[in-house]
């Protein structure tokens, strides 16, 4: 069993190694303990994933195909997206305590984490992959529906991440724009599905990571209308209604539970 969960801490050491090791001198992270390499790894990881896709996208969409998705009305402010960064990077430190958290978990064994797809085969693989994906998608839409109906949950963590309720406030970089806790609470459920069914631990740490690409997609306000993915039309939605549209990746959940608002059929008015 040891020799085991010493394949995950070999693991995260490496990917320790990818990014400290390319961007500090040895001496500043080579001394501390694995808990606080791992920690300083996603910190600086999920920092540099948060600008490089936030500013190659608004890059994108704002100059490079201005006024192609978007009506000029529309774009961001300047002082707007600044705001939004602010309040994500004061955020970061505390984003990253979970990952890290949930990796020292595994390695200590204490999922159901497996460390080789070979372990378990490629159906099992893909049987628990859709299972976990499924347990993160109820787990972020009720956690998402709670904040809003728990009205002291909404008034003081995610009423922070709803100050961008139009068109023209919202921009990729909003997609992390939340009180530490708020944001902390909407990854739980990646966490708990280690608990209940088996995972792959590579496969978990890259779902993690893609969150930070994912977050930003859904809040540039351009509808790719490619059913049943919970795309920025649905989320914008979501920012100027209140009531609708909690779900993650699909619109599944919302449908299931009577929340679903269609951008195509239905025009939403800000409240």
């Amino acid at each position: 069993m040891e020799d085991y969960l010493q394949l995950f801490e070999e693991e995260t050491s490496f990917y320790n190694r990818i990014v400290l090791g390319n961007l500090l001198p040895g001496n500043l992270w080579q001394p501390l303990p694995h808990f606080f390499q791992t920690w300083m790894r996603n910190f600086i990881g999920g920092t540099l994933l948060y600008f490089i896709s936030g500013f190659l996208w608004c890059f994108y969409i704002y100059h490079l195909k201005r006024n192609v998705y978007l009506p000029k009305d529309a774009i961001p402010s300047t002082r707007a997206m600044l705001l939004q960064i602010t309040v994500a990077m004061k955020a970061m430190p505390w984003y990253c305590a979970l990952p890290t958290l949930s990796e020292y978990m595994v390695e200590n064994g204490w999922t159901r984490c497996f460390s080789r797809i070979s372990d378990i085969g490629w159906p099992a693989y893909l049987v628990y992959l859709m299972v976990y994906l499924m347990i993160v998608e109820f787990g972020i839409y009720w956690m998402h529906r709670e904040l809003h109906d728990i009205k002291p949950l909404y008034k003081y963590l995610h009423a922070t991440h709803h100050i961008y309720n139009k068109q023209n406030t919202l921009s990729p970089f909003a997609g992390l724009a939340f009180h530490p806790l708020d944001g902390i609470l909407q990854a739980l459920p990646h966490v708990i599905a280690l608990f209940i069914v088996p995972t792959h631990f590579t496969t978990h740490v890259a779902l993690i990571f893609m969150e930070g690409i994912w977050t930003a997609n859904i809040h540039d306000c351009i509808h790719g209308k490619l059913w049943p993915v919970m795309g920025a039309g649905y989320h914008t939605i979501h920012h100027t209604t209140y009531r609708h549209n909690y779900g993650h990746y699909t619109v599944w959940m919302d449908w299931m539970f009577g929340t679903l608002r269609d951008p195509v059929s239905d025009t939403p008015k800000v409240t």
